[in-house]
C-alpha cells in the first residue's frame, strides 16, 4: 500500500511556520513546529502496511526547489533506505519560461511530478495563491504542457471556485496527468457550498487526464471525522472511479488531531464497502501507476 502524500521537512526551511501565534489554515501550529523527519514518519505507520510512500514538496523557499529535491533524494539514499519512493517537487509555472527549473529537477530520478499551489480564496486565511486566475493564465498553461517532455504529472490544487478554469487547463494539456489535491478542498459544506463542489467536481471528473487524491480532509475541520471521511470517499469515487482515485495522509500536519494509525483506519473503512479490486486500486494501484513506482 502506498501513502501518495507526505511531507518531511526541516522547521527552518519553511517560513509559512513562523510563529504558533499566527492564524492558519490548521489551527495552532506549535505541536509540530520542529524538524519531521523521515525516521519519525516510518515510525507513524507503525501496523498499517504502508510499504511506500510519495513526497510532495513543502514551500521551501522558492529559489530552493532544487535544493528541496537533492535533499529528500538524499534521505531516500541515505537514511531513508529508499524512503520516499518519489518525489513532487516545486517549481514556478508563472515565469515566462519554466524548463531551466524543470532541467534543475531533471537531475534527481525521484521526481515523478510538480506542485505549484494554485489554490486562492475570498478569506484570506484560506489564500496561497497571488490571484484567482492562475488556472486560466495563458503562461501557466503553457508551462505546464511542458511537463509532458519530461513525463511528470502536475499535483493540481485549486477551491471550488477555480474548478472550472482548473479543468480547462487539463483540457489545454492533455498530455500531462494532473492529480487533484485533496478531492478539491471542500470548506463550505452547507447546501449551496456542497452543490457548488460537486459541479465543480463533476466537471474535473470529466477530463480523463485528472486523478482525485483523498487526502486532508480534516483540513477545515481540524479532526479525523468518520463520516466525513467515507461521505467525501464514497462521493469522489463516485465521480472519478476508483482507478483514477489514491489514497494520501498529509503528514505531519494531520498529527494536529490524529495518529497516522486512526487517520489510515478512517480511510479503510470508508471504501471497505467498495469491491476489493477498486479498494487495492484506492490504496496501491492508482498512485502506482501514476507516480511511477
Amino acid at each position: 500500500m502506498i501513502d501518495s502524500h507526505h511531507h518531511i521537512w526541516l522547521q527552518k526551511d519553511l517560513p509559512w511556520l513562523l510563529g504558533p501565534e499566527q492564524p492558519r489554515i490548521f489551527g495552532p501550529y506549535k505541536a509540530i513546529m520542529r524538524d519531521y523527519l523521515i525516521d519519525e514518519f516510518k515510525k507513524d505507520l507503525a501496523g498499517t502496511g504502508i510499504e511506500k510512500s510519495v513526497y510532495v514538496q513543502a514551500n521551501w523557499a522558492p529559489n530552493w526547489a532544487a535544493d528541496e529535491a537533492a535533499w529528500v533524494q538524499s534521505v531516500s539514499q541515505n537514511e531513508g533506505e529508499g524512503w520516499p519512493h518519489a518525489i513532487v517537487a516545486f517549481a514556478d509555472f508563472t515565469v515566462d519560461d519554466v524548463r531551466p527549473q524543470l532541467d534543475k529537477l531533471a537531475r534527481y530520478s525521484l521526481v515523478r511530478g510538480i506542485r505549484q499551489q494554485l489554490h486562492w480564496h475570498p478569506k484570506p486565511m484560506y489564500r496561497f495563491a497571488a490571484h484567482a486566475d492562475l488556472p486560466a493564465d495563458p503562461v501557466v498553461r503553457r508551462n505546464i504542457a511542458h511537463l509532458a517532455q519530461y513525463g511528470w504529472s502536475f499535483d493540481l490544487q485549486v477551491f471550488e471556485q477555480q474548478m472550472q478554469d482548473a479543468a480547462g487547463l487539463a483540457d489545454a494539456c492533455p498530455d500531462v496527468t494532473f492529480i487533484l489535491q485533496h478531492s478539491g478542498m471542500l470548506v463550505d459544506t452547507g447546501a449551496q457550498g456542497r452543490r457548488n463542489w460537486e459541479r465543480g467536481m463533476k466537471r474535473l471528473a470529466a477530463c480523463d487526464n485528472i486523478f482525485n487524491k483523498l487526502s486532508a480532509f480534516g483540513t477545515f475541520i481540524h479532526r479525523n471525522d468518520q463520516d466525513f471521511i467515507a461521505d467525501l470517499v464514497q462521493t469522489t469515487v463516485g465521480m472519478f472511479g476508483a482507478k483514477r482515485c489514491m489514497y494520501g495522509s498529509n503528514f505531519p500536519i494531520e498529527k494536529l488531531w490524529t495518529s497516522y494509525r486512526e487517520l489510515f483506519d478512517a480511510f479503510q473503512k470508508a471504501a471497505s464497502t467498495l469491491p476489493k479490486p477498486q479498494q487495492k486500486a484506492i490504496f496501491n494501484d492508482t498512485a502506482a501507476s501514476v507516480y511511477g513506482l
